[in-house]
């Protein structure tokens, strides 16, 4: 029983921190109110005779009508009827859109996945995974949580503790629409509190994902664990979709993300998406802390998590940083080692400096 070995993951049911900065989602979790996607399902689309960007910024409206009198009592989502055509239906096919001239990450490589070309992810159109199962090492209120892992990513982590996964360096394992829609059914019926999409990366698969999720008869609240690199076109697709944001906050403003993740810019794009999460869904950061980037990415982002997205968000400060991959051959050596008991500490002390107090570790 996972109970025993997460102890914390039923502790976390009667913590005051947690419950205000996740409300939702325990209340989805539980069954009180639908997953969003759920929600999605039942707003009208195909009406405005807007251009398909336009009546997707209409719908969102619409859709967050739909959800406030869902979710203090005043409407029954069995009380609206499915349409012809949705919002989520109208996210999907935006997403094929996109597909054709691959722009999911802030890459934006611009290829036609639909006609066997890849980009920098080397993701192909058909979702391709790793592995899939009862996750009980994440966050204890995600626990336990239905984790199904892609194979890619957007990123090139020279640390990365999964890259067999990411830099594809086990064959991937194809899988339709309606095996993920049953998968996440299947989460459901096995106790699980979500369905986390994680990989990898899942961005570069975010239409196959929408998808499954319309395919998917079981409200079951979904988890978007990324690396938050995505672009503004996804991250506008995933609001009134993605229920928890478990969002990675790599760097600082430097040039940390291009010389360790060999992905320019990450600072705004992930600024961004963050303030994006909070608006329409709600949000766990995790920040992994790096040997000897404490002040150049673990102080500005502490700093701002707290100015901008407010000091009772919900932030993982994680210590398992060791070195993986071809971090070896890199030419900072700091990175060859595991963090001191001095920089967890004083990442600890950055935290309350800055006023957080919803931290866990």
């Amino acid at each position: 029983m996972w109970q025993f070995s997460r102890p914390d993951a039923v502790e976390v049911l009667k913590d005051a921190k947690a419950q205000r900065a996740l409300r939702r989602y325990f209340a989805s979790m539980s069954n009180a109110i639908p997953a969003k996607f759920m929600i999605a399902k039942r707003v009208p689309a195909g009406l405005s005779g807007k251009d398909i960007w336009q009546e997707h910024d209409l719908l969102l409206s619409t859709f967050t009508d739909f959800q406030d009198r869902i979710d203090c009592g005043k409407l029954k989502l069995e009380e609206l009827p499915a349409p012809k055509k949705s919002f989520l239906d109208l996210k999907i096919e935006i997403a094929r859109k996109i597909l054709s001239e691959c722009n999911f990450c802030e890459r934006a490589c611009k290829v036609d996945r639909t006609h066997g070309k890849t980009g920098f992810c080397s993701c192909g159109a058909e979702p391709e995974i790793s592995s899939y199962f009862t996750h009980l090492g994440e966050e204890p209120e995600l626990v336990p949580s239905f984790t199904i892992f892609f194979m890619g990513c957007t990123f090139q982590c020279c640390f990365c503790q999964n890259y067999s996964v990411s830099q594809w360096l086990e064959a991937g394992r194809r899988v339709s629409i309606k095996q993920l829609a049953l998968l996440a059914e299947t989460a459901k019926a096995q106790g699980c509190r979500n369905v986390n999409f994680v990989g990898g990366e899942p961005t570069p698969w975010t239409h196959a994902i929408l998808e499954a999720m319309r395919l998917c008869k079981t409200s079951i609240p979904v988890v978007w664990n990324s690396n938050a690199g995505y672009s503004l076109q996804t991250a506008k697709l995933l609001q009134g979709f993605a229920d928890v944001y478990l969002l990675d906050f790599k760097y600082g403003p430097g040039d940390c993300s291009t010389r360790l993740s060999n992905f320019e810019n990450y600072w705004e794009v992930s600024k961004r998406n963050h303030l994006m999460a909070m608006e329409s869904g709600e949000l766990i950061i995790r920040h992994l802390v790096l040997p000897n980037h404490l002040e150049c990415c673990t102080k500005p982002i502490f700093k701002w998590v707290a100015s901008e997205l407010g000091k009772n968000t919900r932030v993982n400060i994680m210590f398992q940083y060791r070195p993986e991959y071809k971090v070896y051959e890199h030419s900072e050596p700091d990175m060859n080692r595991r963090l001191t008991k001095e920089e967890m500490k004083r990442a600890l002390e950055i935290a309350d400096e800055a006023g957080l107090g919803n931290y866990i570790t």
